[in-house]
């Protein structure tokens, strides 16, 4: 089973412009109220599939699309950022 993943935003913009971007791009998305362990601007976030963080990271940079980051949910406190191991930053 492929792990869900969520981004998360400073803003209602940025989460709507995203949402666009990736909808085009043909990516399985879903919109989620961002949880309360996130600490975000923006009270909607986009869940997607691990499978699709290479093309999903790569939308981002190339439209410049602000986000708060993305994250995976962890069993024991909530959810944690997603850093340079997991092939987020190149």
């Amino acid at each position: 089973m492929d792990e869900e993943l969520l981004i998360a935003f400073d803003s209602t913009q940025q989460a709507l412009r995203a949402e666009m971007l990736l909808e085009y791009a043909e990516i399985d998305i879903d919109i989620f109220p961002t949880p309360k362990e996130i600490t975000a601007g923006c009270a909607m976030s986009i869940q997607f599939f691990r499978g699709a963080l290479g093309e999903v990271r790569k939308i981002v940079k190339e439209q410049d699309v602000e986000i708060r980051g993305i994250f995976r949910a962890n069993k024991s406190d909530g959810y944690e950022l997603i850093g340079e191991k997991e092939g987020l930053d190149e």
